[in-house]
């Protein structure tokens, strides 16, 4: 079995190594490629790659190649974790918005705009070679904003993918853990989008316990707890930003404040030190602090049960096709899925809570109209997709930040 790993220059490289090395009994890779356009760090973690997989013994071969097309030659599964402009591109999407009294964020607002603008044309490029050098592989994605890049995947290519994000199995992991609960014991709900879900339902033993659920939760949750408790759902923690946007952003202003890019800009830059040096040959505990945390055991998890045909419950990102009332079929959604070797199948929910059915809408809406402008190349569909969300507050703002924000990234995108 061939895994190949699309942005292997990434720092967070070694944690899917890890997770291969963890789970090595039951995926039978022998190759690892490692594809970057950055020659000088895919030298350095094919290096790194190589000693951690030598630490364990293990028959694998780490390859590594500039060229995408020769990367997918004999591909099984196809990692991607690519980030379009790099760091400097994330610093802009979080300090443009906010210069603006926006929340400025890379995955959502209008942030997670621009990243998904730049990200879009060439996973639909990568999705196309896919088809044309390996059409039976299975593209697994977690490059951000996950959710958007799957209704690009599912709309508008015919490769087979799975798009996922680890926050779900986090937060969910939270919860259960909070109520002292092993996790075989319990079932929990779980619908919105990528970012934007929650919580609806806990069942332990075959009993609700979502109040008690919800009163665990409470007090340590990035959301206040009083709403929480009248919400009567529990959200994702990136929920903050649309319940909370003031305080947000008043955080955020702080002197001396930097933005999350800036500081994981400067945590990259010590982990690539780390990668270069010959002695180093497992993950570094630095990486912890580089975030992501959880995405190889989610990676793993969607591949085993493709690879073994496991039909295994699992929350990941697919289109609706009818298993959310309210949204259309072509709609991306987090939502529970049978994973086998047909993919993921969203396992029908019905409707949304009225609580949060009208958020949910409405940022389904700015990311529809994300994906058409991105697909598109088109300057008035990307402003369609900035009125729409919520966290823009008015026309007088929108106009002056999408200048500012196109003129960021024209690098990119060539109709801006």
């Amino acid at each position: 079995m061939k895994l190949v790993i699309i942005g292997g220059g990434s720092s967070y490289t070694p944690e899917l190594i890890d997770g291969l090395i963890r789970h090595s009994p039951a995926l039978p890779v022998r190759e690892v490629c490692l594809m970057d356009i950055d020659e000088k760090r895919l030298e350095i973690l094919s290096g790194m790659c190589r000693r951690m997989i030598a630490r364990h013994g293990l028959d694998v071969k780490v390859t590594s190649t500039t060229d995408q097309r020769r990367a997918l030659e004999g591909a099984d599964f196809v990692n991607c974790l690519i980030r379009v402009g790099g760091m400097e591109a994330r610093i802009n999407d979080e300090r443009i918005p906010l210069s603006f009294g926006l929340v400025g964020q890379e995955t959502t607002g209008p942030g997670g705009m621009m990243k998904a603008l730049r990200t879009i044309p060439p996973m639909l490029r990568l999705a196309r070679d896919i088809e044309a050098v390996c059409p039976d592989a299975w593209l697994i994605n977690y490059t951000n904003p996950s959710g958007i890049v799957s209704e690009a995947l599912g709309n508008h290519s015919r490769a087979q993918y799975v798009s996922l994000c680890s926050g779900p199995n986090h937060w969910i992991g939270e919860i259960l853990r909070l109520i002292h609960v092993e996790p075989a014991r319990a079932n929990v709900d779980w619908i919105g989008l990528n970012h934007l879900g929650f919580a609806t339902r806990v069942n332990v033993d075959g009993a609700d316990v979502t109040q008690a659920a919800i009163a665990a939760v409470s007090e340590h949750w990035p959301v206040d707890a009083e709403w929480i408790q009248t919400l009567g759902a529990i959200p994702a923690s990136y929920l903050r930003y649309f319940y909370h946007p003031g305080l947000v952003v008043q955080a955020a202003r702080q002197p001396g404040q930097e933005t999350r890019g800036q500081q994981v800009k400067r945590i990259e830059a010590e982990l690539l030190r780390l990668y270069a040096d010959p002695a180093l040959d497992e993950k570094p505990e630095l990486l912890d602090q580089r975030g992501g945390g959880g995405y190889s055991d989610t990676a793993f998890a969607a591949m085993l049960a493709i690879h073994e045909n496991r039909g295994e419950r699992q929350i990941v990102q697919a289109l609706n096709r009818g298993a959310v009332d309210g949204l259309p079929d072509g709609a991306s959604v987090e939502i529970a899925c049978v994973v086998d070797r047909l993919g993921p199948r969203p396992i029908r929910f019905g409707a949304l809570p009225l609580a949060i059915r009208g958020l949910v809408q409405s940022v389904k809406a700015y990311e529809s109209l994300t994906v058409a402008a991105a697909v598109n190349g088109s300057r008035q569909m990307a402003m369609q997709a900035l009125m729409a969300h919520p966290l823009v507050p008015s026309w007088e703002v929108a106009k002056p930040l999408m200048e500012k924000l196109l003129e960021a990234n024209r690098p990119w995108l060539p109709w801006a």
